[in-house]
């Protein structure tokens, strides 16, 4: 339980801070320190981070203004990629899950260095 409280923690600081992310940290502690398979710790990392984006955009809005027609687009083209993305998660292999989620982050992490 404290592993999971720790990891909850670190997780919504980062999803609170960069305002995304969250997943990036939540899906391999998962993985690492409470042992979950890989298919359950992506799809445990989504439902965890709706309630802390939905948080997160709260305090967004109090604080920023928000381009309001960029978000419904965005968010329609997020739930069409999502019901894709969970209806074929289970056709790939934990190693295949491993690969394809390393080979996001390092594209993702060099996008932000350059």
């Amino acid at each position: 339980m404290f592993k999971s409280n720790i990891l909850g923690i670190v997780t919504g600081f980062a999803n609170g801070f960069f305002g995304a992310g969250g997943g990036t940290i939540l899906v391999p502690g998962m993985e690492r320190l409470l042992n979950v398979e890989e298919h359950k710790a992506h799809a445990t990392a989504i439902a965890v981070i709706l309630p802390l984006s939905l948080i997160s955009a709260v305090i967004y809005i109090y604080k920023i203004n928000i381009p309001w027609s960029t978000v419904l687009w965005v968010s329609l083209g997020g739930i069409t990629g999502g019901y894709v993305g969970a209806r074929i998660l289970s056709k790939f292999s934990g190693k295949w899950l491993h690969i394809i989620f390393g080979g996001f982050m390092l594209i993702a992490a060099a996008k932000m260095v350059i």
